[in-house]
């Protein structure tokens, strides 16, 4: 992505032209304006990606602004200034649609790190943009979720817990999914009126993230010029997404805890007590199991979250909804690069459905609008995708399972097929559960499976209060099986 285009609106010269100064050196490209109207124009006219806005105008409310500005249906992403950072102003802001608020004076390096994170957002957004939506709005999100069973087992969960205000805990790879379906959750709940506060704890320096979570008062630190609320504060009322939750220090872990059981927290440097009704979804690509029994992670931390858990997935073992999402990615991409892409050849999508995409959904997402960048217009074909996604679609990833027989030749009666891919897939969980010693967690990573996809198949597996697996004797390599290998499993 290249250097974003930020629109600094302040009516002090000498704050503007600092301002101004401070991001050119940093790489930004800056337009600067002097009051709301000529803000709104310059976002009408020209090519904004991030809206820097004091809330404090000659002509008009910063508030204002920012919602002329999110009617234009843009994507810009909108960051509030203002000079008495009271939570009122804050909340109105975000409730307009501004994704984050600083206090004047400021320090330079909490405004690079706070349009670092806008640049992420707005990356995000750039196939939000006439959607309809609000930039501070979770978006309904049109993307398709999947024909998969496993995937429509997820969106049963979805509608039965969207409307309650019991925490959810989404657990998954990376590029899955996870926020999207945050956002899904909010946008189905009786708060989807309210605020929608998303946080990335992985990205935010420890020494930071408290700060961020949960405000803190003037004095309470260097640079902390003026009272700043928190994400838990912007978020009343609504829901709070906190990302990469497993990332937490144990110290705010326990902090964390307490907002949950008693819906209160105090800011840092500060002692009154601030009450907030906030529903919290919180997302990790984690074994939280394995971090609690490594100490990483609290017990009572964890028990608190997952109150509703909800698995995502990965792309590999969903490889039915991938037509579908590619479909919707071509379409997508089509009309934000007015580009004419009319599909896929048959080899190039079976090419795509082989491939185990490491990176999920997002991996994908990347590789479909790069080739239709590159492409344009027309079928993409086989000759089109890149070839390391052909050779690792081509050859069998993983250790070798001594199931990968050439050629099969069916008795004249036929086989079972079901029968033979159930036998197959336990003796392959059985030969990974001996590898790993037992170690489910282990088990799961041979197989490139999930730890919980993989005990849920044990406990289908289950008979007569006895694991089916035993039954089977580990997979020998030098026998031969009527089937092609792992992507059968």
């Amino acid at each position: 992505m290249g250097p974003l285009h930020v629109l600094v609106v302040e009516d002090d010269p000498a704050v503007r032209t600092l301002i101004q100064a401070t991001l050119s050196e940093e790489g930004w490209t800056v337009a600067a304006a002097a009051d709301g109207r000529s803000a709104i124009q310059r976002a009408q006219d020209q090519a904004v990606d991030v809206l820097l806005i004091d809330l404090q105008l000659p002509d008009m409310d910063g508030v204002a602004v920012i919602e002329r500005v999110a009617a234009l249906e843009r994507g810009i992403c909108s960051i509030a200034m203002t000079g008495d950072g009271t939570v009122e102003r804050a909340v109105r802001a975000m409730r307009a649609g501004a994704m984050d608020f600083i206090t004047k004076p400021f320090d330079p390096a909490l405004l690079s790190q706070t349009l670092e994170r806008a640049a992420r957002s707005r990356q995000g957004r750039r196939g939000e943009a006439g959607a309809g939506l609000r930039p501070g709005e979770p978006p309904a999100y049109d993307a398709p979720i999947g024909t998969s069973a496993s995937m429509q087992a997820v969106m049963q969960v979805v509608k039965r817990v969207a409307d309650s205000d019991s925490t959810v805990l989404i657990q998954g790879e990376s590029g899955t999914g996870k926020e999207v379906l945050a956002r899904m959750l909010h946008a189905r709940s009786s708060r989807r009126h309210g605020p929608w506060i998303p946080i990335n704890c992985g990205a935010i320096p420890e020494q930071l993230l408290e700060s961020e979570l949960f405000g803190h008062e003037k004095g309470a630190f260097s640079g902390a010029h003026s009272a700043r609320p928190g994400r838990f504060e912007l978020a009343h009322r609504g829901t709070i997404f906190l990302d990469e939750i497993g990332e937490l220090s144990l110290p705010l872990q326990v902090k964390l805890l307490r907002v949950i059981q008693e819906r209160r927290f105090e800011r840092v440097g500060g002692t009154r007590s601030i009450a907030v009704d906030v529903r919290l979804v919180a997302a990790t690509n984690q074994d939280l199991e394995q971090a609690v029994r490594q100490g990483r992670f609290r017990k009572d931390l964890y028990y608190r979250l997952n109150v509703i858990p909800i698995m995502i997935p990965p792309l590999r073992e969903r490889r039915n909804d991938l037509p579908l999402l590619v479909a919707h990615f071509v379409d997508r991409f089509n009309r934000l690069k007015r580009a004419s892409i009319t599909g896929l050849t048959p080899d190039a999508l079976r090419a795509l459905t082989r491939y185990d995409w490491p990176g999920n959904i997002r991996e994908l997402e990347n590789l479909i609008e790069r080739l239709i960048v590159l492409k344009r217009e027309g079928l993409i074909g086989i000759e089109d995708i890149p070839e390391p996604v052909v050779q690792r679609a081509e050859r069998p990833t993983g250790p070798a399972t001594g199931l990968e027989a050439e050629t099969f030749s069916f008795a004249e009666g036929g086989i079972d097929l079901v029968r033979e891919v159930e036998r197959y897939e336990n003796r392959l969980i059985a030969e990974a559960l001996v590898q790993a010693k037992g170690i489910t967690s282990k088990a799961a990573k041979l197989l490139r499976l999930n730890r919980t996809t993989l005990v849920e198949k044990l406990k289908r597996k289950r008979l007569g209060g006895k694991p089916a697996l035993t039954a089977y004797e580990p997979v020998r390599r030098d026998e031969s099986c009527p089937l092609t290998g792992p992507s059968m499993i």
